[in-house]
Protein backbone atom coordinates (compact mmCIF):
# COMPACT_ATOMS: atom_id res chain seq x y z
CA UNK A 1 0.00 0.00 0.00
CA UNK A 2 1.24 3.68 -0.84
CA UNK A 3 -0.71 6.62 -0.07
CA UNK A 4 2.16 9.17 -1.77
CA UNK A 5 1.01 12.53 -1.64
CA UNK A 6 2.77 13.42 -4.85
CA UNK A 7 1.06 10.87 -7.01
CA UNK A 8 -2.30 11.57 -8.73
CA UNK A 9 -3.10 8.53 -7.63
CA UNK A 10 -3.83 6.36 -4.02
CA UNK A 11 -3.49 2.54 -3.92
CA UNK A 12 -4.55 0.81 -1.52
CA UNK A 13 -3.59 -3.24 -0.64
CA UNK A 14 -4.98 -5.80 1.45
CA UNK A 15 -4.00 -9.25 1.39
CA UNK A 16 -0.95 -11.56 2.72
CA UNK A 17 1.77 -12.28 0.70
CA UNK A 18 2.48 -16.10 -0.47
CA UNK A 19 5.35 -15.84 1.47
CA UNK A 20 3.00 -15.10 4.72
CA UNK A 21 0.23 -17.10 3.52
CA UNK A 22 2.76 -20.45 3.29
CA UNK A 23 4.43 -19.94 7.45
CA UNK A 24 0.81 -19.66 8.64
CA UNK A 25 -0.48 -22.22 7.12
CA UNK A 26 2.87 -23.99 7.75
CA UNK A 27 2.72 -23.64 11.74
CA UNK A 28 -1.18 -24.81 11.44
CA UNK A 29 -0.30 -27.88 9.86
CA UNK A 30 2.53 -28.38 12.67
CA UNK A 31 -0.06 -28.30 15.14
CA UNK A 32 -2.27 -30.29 13.79
CA UNK A 33 -0.21 -32.44 13.13
CA UNK A 34 0.53 -32.94 16.89
CA UNK A 35 -2.99 -34.13 17.35
CA UNK A 36 -2.31 -37.42 15.09
CA UNK A 37 -1.18 -40.28 17.44
CA UNK A 38 -4.27 -39.69 19.15
CA UNK A 39 -6.17 -40.92 16.13
CA UNK A 40 -4.77 -44.51 16.80
CA UNK A 41 -5.79 -44.18 20.64
CA UNK A 42 -8.17 -46.77 22.02
CA UNK A 43 -10.27 -43.94 23.48
CA UNK A 44 -13.16 -42.12 21.94
CA UNK A 45 -12.61 -39.07 23.19
CA UNK A 46 -8.73 -38.49 22.42
CA UNK A 47 -10.31 -39.58 19.07
CA UNK A 48 -12.64 -37.23 18.34
CA UNK A 49 -10.01 -34.61 19.84
CA UNK A 50 -7.64 -35.54 17.32
CA UNK A 51 -10.27 -35.61 14.11
CA UNK A 52 -11.57 -32.31 15.26
CA UNK A 53 -7.96 -30.66 15.39
CA UNK A 54 -7.36 -31.94 12.13
CA UNK A 55 -10.39 -30.66 10.72
CA UNK A 56 -9.75 -26.82 12.09
CA UNK A 57 -6.37 -26.89 11.47
CA UNK A 58 -7.52 -27.98 7.67
CA UNK A 59 -10.25 -25.15 7.48
CA UNK A 60 -7.25 -22.47 8.89
CA UNK A 61 -5.29 -23.63 5.82
CA UNK A 62 -7.92 -23.39 3.20
CA UNK A 63 -8.50 -19.77 4.35
CA UNK A 64 -5.18 -18.51 4.32
CA UNK A 65 -4.65 -19.94 1.32
CA UNK A 66 -7.81 -18.88 -0.50
CA UNK A 67 -8.21 -15.67 1.50
CA UNK A 68 -8.23 -12.74 -1.75
CA UNK A 69 -5.82 -10.20 -2.06
CA UNK A 70 -7.82 -6.28 -3.11
CA UNK A 71 -6.57 -3.78 -4.13
CA UNK A 72 -7.62 -0.23 -4.41
CA UNK A 73 -6.73 2.56 -7.18
CA UNK A 74 -8.40 5.88 -6.31
CA UNK A 75 -7.86 8.25 -8.77
CA UNK A 76 -8.94 11.80 -9.33
CA UNK A 77 -12.19 10.32 -11.22
CA UNK A 78 -12.83 7.05 -10.52
CA UNK A 79 -12.42 4.25 -8.11
CA UNK A 80 -10.48 0.78 -9.67
CA UNK A 81 -11.24 -2.13 -7.37
CA UNK A 82 -9.43 -5.34 -8.15
CA UNK A 83 -10.25 -8.82 -6.52
CA UNK A 84 -7.67 -11.68 -7.13
CA UNK A 85 -7.36 -15.06 -5.42
CA UNK A 86 -4.55 -17.00 -5.18
CA UNK A 87 -5.50 -19.82 -7.51
CA UNK A 88 -8.69 -17.60 -9.46
CA UNK A 89 -9.10 -14.75 -12.11
CA UNK A 90 -8.56 -11.40 -11.22
CA UNK A 91 -11.66 -9.67 -10.87
CA UNK A 92 -12.20 -6.12 -11.65
CA UNK A 93 -14.64 -2.91 -10.87
CA UNK A 94 -14.79 0.71 -11.44
CA UNK A 95 -16.77 2.99 -9.65
CA UNK A 96 -17.11 6.75 -11.21
CA UNK A 97 -17.26 10.00 -9.19
CA UNK A 98 -20.82 10.34 -9.94
CA UNK A 99 -21.91 7.14 -8.08
CA UNK A 100 -20.38 8.18 -4.68
CA UNK A 101 -22.89 10.05 -2.16
CA UNK A 102 -21.02 9.50 1.27
CA UNK A 103 -17.58 8.84 2.54
CA UNK A 104 -17.21 8.20 6.41
CA UNK A 105 -13.71 7.28 7.78
CA UNK A 106 -14.32 4.30 10.80
CA UNK A 107 -11.52 3.52 12.87
CA UNK A 108 -10.98 -0.17 12.77
CA UNK A 109 -11.94 -2.49 15.46
CA UNK A 110 -8.66 -4.11 15.61
CA UNK A 111 -6.58 -0.81 16.21
CA UNK A 112 -7.19 2.88 17.07
CA UNK A 113 -4.80 3.94 14.36
CA UNK A 114 -5.88 2.00 11.45
CA UNK A 115 -8.70 3.48 9.44
CA UNK A 116 -10.87 2.58 6.27
CA UNK A 117 -12.16 4.68 3.83
CA UNK A 118 -16.30 3.73 3.36
CA UNK A 119 -18.06 4.95 0.45
CA UNK A 120 -21.63 5.14 0.17
CA UNK A 121 -23.06 5.13 -3.47
CA UNK A 122 -26.01 6.47 -4.83
CA UNK A 123 -27.46 3.06 -5.31
CA UNK A 124 -27.24 2.76 -1.26
CA UNK A 125 -24.67 0.45 -1.75
CA UNK A 126 -21.55 0.58 0.48
CA UNK A 127 -17.75 -0.04 -0.26
CA UNK A 128 -15.29 -0.34 2.58
CA UNK A 129 -11.37 0.03 1.16
CA UNK A 130 -8.41 -1.75 2.72
CA UNK A 131 -7.10 0.18 5.29
CA UNK A 132 -4.87 3.55 5.10
CA UNK A 133 -1.19 2.14 4.77
CA UNK A 134 0.14 5.92 5.81
CA UNK A 135 -1.43 5.73 9.22
CA UNK A 136 0.50 9.15 9.54
CA UNK A 137 -1.68 11.13 7.04
CA UNK A 138 -4.81 10.27 7.46
CA UNK A 139 -6.44 13.19 8.10
CA UNK A 140 -4.44 14.61 4.42
CA UNK A 141 -5.56 11.44 2.53
CA UNK A 142 -9.38 11.80 3.65
CA UNK A 143 -9.53 15.65 2.80
CA UNK A 144 -7.89 15.15 -0.52
CA UNK A 145 -10.20 12.24 -1.54
CA UNK A 146 -12.97 14.44 -0.07
CA UNK A 147 -12.18 17.21 -2.27
CA UNK A 148 -11.46 14.86 -5.56
CA UNK A 149 -14.91 13.76 -5.06
CA UNK A 150 -16.63 16.87 -4.26
CA UNK A 151 -17.98 14.92 -0.93
CA UNK A 152 -19.36 17.28 1.75
CA UNK A 153 -19.64 16.87 5.42
CA UNK A 154 -16.91 14.32 6.17
CA UNK A 155 -16.31 14.08 9.73
CA UNK A 156 -12.14 14.21 10.31
CA UNK A 157 -11.09 11.50 11.64
CA UNK A 158 -9.31 11.88 15.38
CA UNK A 159 -6.10 9.64 14.65
CA UNK A 160 -3.58 9.83 18.06
CA UNK A 161 -0.72 8.91 15.07
CA UNK A 162 -1.46 11.25 12.59
CA UNK A 163 1.84 13.77 11.84
CA UNK A 164 -0.70 16.60 12.19
CA UNK A 165 -0.85 16.18 16.07
CA UNK A 166 1.82 17.78 18.23
CA UNK A 167 2.33 14.57 19.81
CA UNK A 168 1.96 11.18 18.65
CA UNK A 169 0.49 8.58 20.39
CA UNK A 170 1.62 4.82 20.48
CA UNK A 171 -0.39 2.66 23.11
CA UNK A 172 -2.26 3.75 25.67
CA UNK A 173 -2.08 5.50 28.97
CA UNK A 174 0.00 3.18 31.51
CA UNK A 175 -2.02 2.47 34.65
CA UNK A 176 -1.06 0.39 37.32
CA UNK A 177 -3.43 -2.62 38.72
CA UNK A 178 -5.74 -1.87 41.90
CA UNK A 179 -4.70 -3.84 44.67
CA UNK A 180 -7.56 -5.72 45.14
CA UNK A 181 -7.24 -7.42 41.32
CA UNK A 182 -3.44 -7.98 42.20
CA UNK A 183 -4.88 -9.43 45.64
CA UNK A 184 -7.57 -11.67 43.39
CA UNK A 185 -4.93 -13.02 41.06
CA UNK A 186 -2.62 -14.05 43.75
CA UNK A 187 -5.13 -15.68 45.23
CA UNK A 188 -5.78 -17.59 42.44
CA UNK A 189 -2.23 -18.58 41.87
CA UNK A 190 -2.20 -20.12 44.98
CA UNK A 191 -4.93 -21.97 44.92
CA UNK A 192 -4.41 -23.77 41.75
CA UNK A 193 -0.83 -24.57 43.61
CA UNK A 194 -2.81 -25.85 46.75
CA UNK A 195 -5.50 -28.23 44.47
CA UNK A 196 -3.23 -31.12 43.36
CA UNK A 197 -1.97 -31.71 46.66
CA UNK A 198 -5.51 -30.79 48.58
CA UNK A 199 -7.12 -33.72 46.06
CA UNK A 200 -4.69 -36.58 46.81
CA UNK A 201 -4.98 -35.91 50.83
CA UNK A 202 -8.67 -35.89 50.17
CA UNK A 203 -8.85 -39.21 47.97
CA UNK A 204 -6.68 -40.79 50.83
CA UNK A 205 -3.51 -40.91 48.76
CA UNK A 206 -0.47 -39.82 49.71
CA UNK A 207 1.26 -36.28 47.53
CA UNK A 208 3.59 -37.30 45.20
CA UNK A 209 6.60 -34.93 44.93
CA UNK A 210 5.22 -32.85 42.38
CA UNK A 211 2.46 -32.11 44.15
CA UNK A 212 4.74 -31.36 47.02
CA UNK A 213 6.93 -29.21 44.69
CA UNK A 214 3.87 -27.36 43.15
CA UNK A 215 3.46 -25.38 46.96
CA UNK A 216 6.41 -23.20 47.12
CA UNK A 217 6.16 -22.97 43.73
CA UNK A 218 2.35 -21.51 43.89
CA UNK A 219 3.95 -19.71 47.01
CA UNK A 220 6.51 -18.20 44.50
CA UNK A 221 4.35 -16.95 41.68
CA UNK A 222 1.89 -15.66 43.91
CA UNK A 223 4.70 -13.04 45.30
CA UNK A 224 5.64 -12.63 41.74
CA UNK A 225 2.15 -11.16 41.05
CA UNK A 226 1.80 -9.11 43.97
CA UNK A 227 5.20 -7.58 43.67
CA UNK A 228 5.57 -7.48 39.64
CA UNK A 229 2.20 -6.99 38.35
CA UNK A 230 2.33 -3.82 36.94
CA UNK A 231 5.61 -4.51 34.91
CA UNK A 232 3.40 -6.30 32.23
CA UNK A 233 0.97 -2.94 31.95
CA UNK A 234 3.32 -2.34 28.57
CA UNK A 235 5.06 1.62 27.90
CA UNK A 236 2.95 4.43 26.28
CA UNK A 237 4.86 6.57 23.70
CA UNK A 238 4.78 10.07 23.35
CA UNK A 239 6.32 11.21 20.04
CA UNK A 240 7.00 15.22 20.13
CA UNK A 241 9.36 17.47 17.74
CA UNK A 242 12.68 16.64 19.28
CA UNK A 243 12.04 13.86 21.67
CA UNK A 244 9.94 10.85 22.59
CA UNK A 245 9.09 10.22 26.25
CA UNK A 246 8.38 6.62 27.19
CA UNK A 247 6.25 6.07 30.02
CA UNK A 248 6.32 2.75 31.96
CA UNK A 249 5.35 1.70 35.69
CA UNK A 250 7.97 -0.12 38.06
CA UNK A 251 6.70 -3.15 39.87
CA UNK A 252 5.35 -0.96 43.10
CA UNK A 253 3.08 0.24 39.98
CA UNK A 254 5.52 4.10 40.29
CA UNK A 255 5.25 5.80 37.07
CA UNK A 256 8.89 5.60 35.09
CA UNK A 257 9.53 8.26 32.31
CA UNK A 258 12.35 7.97 29.52
CA UNK A 259 13.27 10.49 27.30
CA UNK A 260 14.57 9.28 23.42
CA UNK A 261 16.57 12.05 21.94
CA UNK A 262 18.15 11.69 18.04
CA UNK A 263 21.54 12.28 19.08
CA UNK A 264 20.94 9.29 21.09
CA UNK A 265 19.92 6.96 18.75
CA UNK A 266 22.11 4.53 17.02
CA UNK A 267 19.44 2.65 14.99
CA UNK A 268 15.79 2.72 14.54
CA UNK A 269 14.30 -0.32 12.61
CA UNK A 270 11.10 -2.09 12.25
CA UNK A 271 10.27 -6.05 13.98
CA UNK A 272 7.79 -8.43 13.65
CA UNK A 273 6.47 -9.32 16.92
CA UNK A 274 4.29 -12.10 16.14
CA UNK A 275 4.03 -14.28 12.81
CA UNK A 276 1.99 -11.86 11.09
CA UNK A 277 3.89 -8.62 9.62
CA UNK A 278 -0.35 -7.28 8.68
CA UNK A 279 -1.10 -6.99 12.78
CA UNK A 280 2.40 -7.52 14.50
CA UNK A 281 4.83 -4.57 13.59
CA UNK A 282 6.46 -2.74 15.49
CA UNK A 283 9.12 0.17 15.83
CA UNK A 284 12.35 -0.89 18.18
CA UNK A 285 15.03 1.69 18.66
CA UNK A 286 18.01 1.21 19.85
CA UNK A 287 20.49 3.92 22.07
CA UNK A 288 24.32 4.41 21.93
CA UNK A 289 24.43 3.35 25.56
CA UNK A 290 23.14 -0.02 24.66
CA UNK A 291 19.30 0.22 25.84
CA UNK A 292 16.76 -1.06 23.29
CA UNK A 293 12.88 0.71 23.52
CA UNK A 294 9.92 -1.48 21.80
CA UNK A 295 7.12 0.66 20.98
CA UNK A 296 3.64 -0.76 21.59
CA UNK A 297 2.64 -2.97 18.63
CA UNK A 298 1.09 -0.78 15.30
CA UNK A 299 0.59 -2.99 12.96
CA UNK A 300 1.12 -4.02 9.61
CA UNK A 301 4.71 -3.31 8.19
CA UNK A 302 3.71 -0.60 6.08
CA UNK A 303 1.96 1.07 8.61
CA UNK A 304 4.65 0.46 11.21
CA UNK A 305 7.06 2.18 8.36
CA UNK A 306 5.11 5.36 8.12
CA UNK A 307 5.19 5.82 12.03
CA UNK A 308 9.44 5.12 11.88
CA UNK A 309 9.58 7.71 9.29
CA UNK A 310 7.91 10.46 11.11
CA UNK A 311 9.95 9.44 14.17
CA UNK A 312 12.94 9.87 12.25
CA UNK A 313 12.04 13.18 10.29
CA UNK A 314 10.97 14.78 14.26
CA UNK A 315 13.83 13.16 16.11
CA UNK A 316 16.41 14.38 13.40
CA UNK A 317 17.68 11.18 13.42
CA UNK A 318 21.24 10.69 10.56
CA UNK A 319 19.88 8.72 7.58
CA UNK A 320 22.99 6.02 8.48
CA UNK A 321 21.21 5.30 11.66
CA UNK A 322 18.02 4.47 10.02
CA UNK A 323 16.67 1.35 8.72
CA UNK A 324 13.04 1.94 8.13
Amino acid sequence: MDDAPTSNDIRLREGASIAQRLVMAGFAAAVALCFTPGLFAHDYLEVIISVAALLLGAAFIGGVMLAPAVVWIITPNEILIGRQSPFGRLRSRIVAKSDIAELGVPRSKVSKARFHLVFTLVSGERLTSPPISDVTHVRETVSRIAAQFGVPNVETPVNPLDATNPEMHLGEPVEPFSTRDVRIVASIVVGLSVVPYAYKLWRGLSPGPVDIMLLPIGAIAAYAVHRYANLVTGAFWIIRQGDIRVERLWGDGKLRADHIEGHDVEAITVERRGRSEDEHCIIVIRLRSGQRFRSPRIGSRNEARAVGAEIVRRLGIEPENSQI
